[in-house]
């Protein structure tokens, strides 16, 4: 799945997209239990890498978090601008963020690494890696499964990833993994998230 199908599908579908995610409110409670524990442990700027429509830029700006949301899709950014106006967006692709090197303390990638190609994958986190000052922190929101392996997402095609092949790309980009947490919702795909910290280059 290449960069223009996904930015192309979520161009076409954004308005329905923004119905079913408006606002972090309507997100489970123990995601923004989650985000927002992650936040209080932030130091100084984070990127929503892949903010869609903002919900959660604009929950990190709630929390006291010096935020910027990133999105591929323009339309995306243009309705954040619309819904959110106190947080700041702009278009940018997750592989290149457009931020000097170790320049952030945060990333959130939530969710927005699901339809990227697994041998991808490796050049998105190396990017994170590359904004993350020494010690910045990664939440990241995943689907589990049992093996790394497409399905059809309603949007465009998407992938299941374990906890441990996830931790060990994150290892491999230069991330000491430090807390996992899966998921059950009844109805919903299973969910899982990690907290990396990005260590110094000398470790």
């Amino acid at each position: 799945m290449s960069v223009d199908d996904v930015r192309d599908a979520y161009g076409r579908r954004a308005e329905e997209y923004v119905e079913l995610a408006f606002s972090a409110e309507g997100m489970p409670e123990l995601d923004r239990k989650l985000v927002s524990r992650w936040a209080g442990e932030v130091s100084g700027s984070v990127i929503d890498a892949g903010c869609g429509p903002g919900q959660w830029t604009d929950f990190l700006r709630g929390q006291g978090c010096d935020v910027e949301g990133v999105d591929l899709v323009p339309r995306f950014v243009d309705i954040a601008r619309s819904r959110f106006p106190a947080a700041s967006y702009r278009v940018a692709e997750l592989d290149e963020l457009g931020v000097p090197d170790r320049s952030v303390a945060g990333i959130l990638s939530w969710y927005s690494i699901i339809h990227t190609d697994p041998e991808n994958v490796p050049r998105i986190l190396g990017e994170f890696a590359r904004c993350l000052c020494d010690g910045g922190s990664l939440l990241l929101g995943m689907f589990e499964g049992t093996q790394v392996e497409p399905f059809p997402h309603a949007v465009t095609t998407a992938y299941f990833w374990t906890i441990e092949e996830m931790s060990q790309r994150l290892v491999d980009a230069g991330f000491r993994v430090e807390a996992t947490e899966s998921r059950a919702d009844p109805g919903k795909r299973p969910h899982a998230a990690i907290v990396a910290r990005r260590v110094r280059a000398d470790q």
